[in-house]
């Protein structure tokens, strides 16, 4: 076998193992041109999903299957371009969001919110089948769910106002992730007991690149129903709270 075949198969068994780009044909100091518009491919993908619109009526028919009122509502951002250079506008609620929760004030053990995030591709396609489930997994006579709630231009900061304003003891943000050159629509869980004005990301719980692809949508489910549990029962979490829930897959498996 020459050293050239030799190289080619050791990479090919690699690549299975990883969606990194590894061992890429090269033609002379340059990628040779299949890898090198297969990257300009992805990062055209990324780009779009950052610029992408959540289409939010399709998402709230996608939860209202679940049996829960599902609410919409903007964060103070005006428009993308504004969302992508103020992020703090992206934490608080808009004008409008306050009176929308208003009538469905709480008490509520917790609280989802779906936001679009930086991929907003990433929250249409994996939020509904996540949420569905967790809200199975979730006892119904042990946890008062709020009503669902989508955000528009929304932060992981913006769901502790939601929380605040729901009366909700707990949140958990499903939002599209920063895209990546191999995955443009991950979404992130970030779950926060009692959340309030001074609550920083020390204190949140996250459970990152879900999607096919990642962590699938039962894994995903599983762990923010287990760190929803320890949460309510050690009272907190964020860095003070372990997060067992792999331990407890690999003992239901």
């Amino acid at each position: 076998m020459s050293d050239d075949l030799s190289k080619r198969d050791t990479w090919s068994d690699l690549r299975r193992l990883t969606a990194a780009r590894i061992g890429l044909a090269r033609s002379g100091a340059s990628l040779s041109t299949q890898p090198l518009l297969a990257f300009a491919l992805a990062h055209a993908q990324a780009r779009d999903a950052v610029h992408a619109a959540l289409d939010e009526d399709t998402l709230a028919a996608d939860l209202g299957a679940f049996g829960l009122p599902v609410l919409k509502l903007a964060s103070a951002v005006a428009d993308r371009q504004q969302y992508l250079m103020r992020p703090d506008l992206g934490r608080r609620l808009g004008d409008g969001a306050a009176a929308v929760l208003a009538p469905h004030k709480g008490p509520y053990d917790v609280a989802f919110v779906v936001a679009d995030g930086l991929s907003a591709r990433a929250a249409q396609t994996h939020a509904a089948p996540v949420l569905r489930d967790v809200l199975a997994a979730l006892q119904p006579d042990a946890w008062r769910v709020a009503p669902l709630v989508i955000a528009r231009h929304g932060r992981v900061a913006l769901g502790d106002a939601i929380a605040a304003n729901l009366k909700a003891e707990a949140v958990v943000v499903l939002i599209g992730e920063r895209p990546g050159l191999t995955s443009p629509d991950s979404m992130g869980a970030y779950l926060t007991w009692r959340p309030r004005p001074e609550t920083t990301d020390a204190d949140r719980n996250c459970i990152s690149n879900i999607r096919p692809g990642g962590i699938g949508y039962a894994d995903a489910a599983f762990k923010i129903a287990a760190l929803l549990e320890a949460m309510r029962t050690r009272r907190l979490s964020g860095v003070l709270l372990k997060d067992e829930s792999d331990r407890l897959m690999l003992e239901r498996k």
